[in-house]
C-alpha cells in the first residue's frame, strides 16, 4: 500500500548571516594566528555557501551576544546552550507544525493521529511533542515518538516510520517534524574538525503530513520503498558526542572520499532492492552535507552537473541544517514546475554518524 506526503513546509529562524560575513567574524574571534586565518578564508570561501540562518544574533556586529562571548567566550558550557535550545527549539517545533495544519484544504488538529518529531541538537521533557499536542490542540492520546540524535540523515528514517504507519494503519495521519539547532553548538576550536563544522552547520526546521490517502492537489510525492546501509570505515571519521562545552561534531575531510569510495556498492543492491536502474531515477534529493560532499557523489555517480542542483541551492541559500536539511531538498523539487507532466522517481540519499547512507524511493506526480 502507498503512501504520500499530503502538506509540506520549511521554516528558518530570524537572523540570517551571508558566508563571507561570518568568514571575517570567525577570523576576528577564533584565528589565532596568520595561518588560522589563511585557513579559516580557505575553508568558508569554498563552501558553496551564501547564507546560513540562526536562532542567534550573536554574530551580527551589534548583536547582543546571548550566548558567545558574553562572558562565556567561545565555548560556553552544554548546560546553558541546552537551555537556549528548550526556550528556541520548542518555539520552532509549535510554529513548523502550525504551519502544517493553517491553510486552505489542510488537516485539522483532529485528524492527526501520530506525531514523530526529530533532533539531535538539543534534549528537554516533556518535550516537543507535548508542546505540539498543548499548543495546536491535539488528540491527548496521539502516538508519539522522537527520533533523537541520529544526525543528519534521520528524516528519513522518520519518513520510513510515518509510510510504515500508514501502511499497518491507513486511516492515519502521521505529522512528522524534524528541528534542528545546530549554531548552539559552535566550538570556537582552531582544529580542522571544528573549523569545518563550524563553516557549514546552520538552524532550520521542516515538516511532512503522511497518509495513506492520494493528495487532491498536484504535485505531490507518493512514498514507495526505503533502504539503509552502514559504512564501518567511517565510524570515527563523522561523529556526534556530547561534551562539556556543547555537542561535539566530528566531520573529517575524509568524509567525501569515503562515501565516494562506497556508494556503488550501496547503491548496486539499493536499486535492485527497488527493481530500478540508474537510469530510472529522474531526480536527486541528496542531503547536502557539504560542497565536496555533493562533488563526490556528483563524479562517482557520473552524474550529469544539473542533476544536483536542489541540492547545491539548498546548500547555497540554507546551510546544512542537519536531519530537516534532505526535507528542504525534496519540498525544492516539488516547488520546481514542471510543465512535462509526466511521473518521476526520486531517490533522496542522506548521510550520517556511522557513516550511515539512508535511502527513501518516492514518485513525484503532477
Amino acid at each position: 500500500m502507498p503512501a504520500y506526503i499530503q502538506t509540506f513546509t520549511t521554516l528558518t529562524p530570524e537572523h540570517v548571516y551571508e558566508q563571507d560575513q561570518l568568514r571575517e567574524k570567525m577570523k576576528e574571534l577564533v584565528a589565532e594566528n596568520d595561518l588560522h586565518r589563511r585557513v579559516i578564508h580557505q575553508i568558508y570561501s569554498h563552501s558553496g555557501i551564501q547564507t546560513r540562518h540562526s536562532i542567534l544574533n550573536d554574530f551580527h556586529q551589534n548583536g547582543s551576544r546571548e550566548l558567545y562571548y558574553n562572558g562565556h567566550g567561545a565555548r560556553p558550557g552544554t548546560a546553558i546552550r541546552n537551555s537556549l535550545y528548550e526556550k528556541e527549539g520548542r518555539k520552532l517545533f509549535v510554529e513548523t507544525a502550525r504551519n502544517l495544519l493553517n491553510g486552505k484544504d489542510r488537516l485539522s488538529p483532529e485528524s492527526i493521529t501520530h506525531l514523530i518529531t526529530i533532533s539531535c541538537t538539543g534534549f528537554y521533557a516533556p518535550g516537543p511533542d507535548y508542546d505540539i499536542i498543548n499548543a495546536l490542540g491535539l488528540d491527548p492520546a496521539i502516538e508519539r515518538y522522537n527520533l533523537g540524535f541520529m544526525g543528519c540523515y534521520a528524516a528519513i528514517p522518520g519518513l520510513k516510520m510515518a509510510f510504515r504507519i500508514c501502511q499497518s494503519n491507513p486511516d492515519a495521519n502521521v505529522m512528522v517534524i524534524a528541528n534542528e539547532l545546530c549554531t548552539l553548538h559552535f566550538q570556537g576550536g582552531t582544529s580542522t574538525d571544528d573549523l569545518i563544522s563550524t563553516s557549514v552547520f546552520a538552524d532550520g526546521a521542516a515538516g511532512v503530513i503522511v497518509s495513506a490517502e492520494k493528495p487532491k492537489i498536484s504535485p505531490y510525492f507518493e512514498i514507495r520503498d526505503f533502504a539503509s546501509s552502514l559504512i564501518g570505515e567511517g565510524s570515527k571519521d563523522m561523529a556526534w558526542t556530547i561534551g562539556d562545552t556543547g555537542f561535539k561534531m566530528v566531520l573529517s575531510t575524509y568524509v567525501p572520499e569515503i562515501l565516494s569510495k562506497n556508494l556503488d556498492g550501496f547503491l548496486h543492491p539499493v536499486l535492485k532492492q527497488y527493481k530500478l536502474t540508474r537510469a530510472d531515477i529522474g531526480l536527486w534529493a541528496v542531503h547536502p552535507g557539504g560542497r565536496a560532499i555533493l562533488d563526490r557523489v556528483e563524479q562517482q555517480l557520473d552524474l550529469p552537473a544539473e542533476t544536483l542542483k536542489y541540492s547545491r541551492k539548498i546548500l547555497s541559500e540554507y546551510g546544512n541544517m542537519s536531519s530537516a536539511t534532505v526535507l528542504f531538498v525534496l519540498r525544492e523539487i516539488l516547488q520546481e514546475k514542471d510543465t512535462s507532466g509526466e511521473s518521476k522517481n526520486v531517490l533522496a540519499m542522506a548521510f550520517g554518524p556511522g557513516i550511515t547512507i539512508e535511502s527513501g524511493l518516492l514518485v513525484r506526480h503532477g
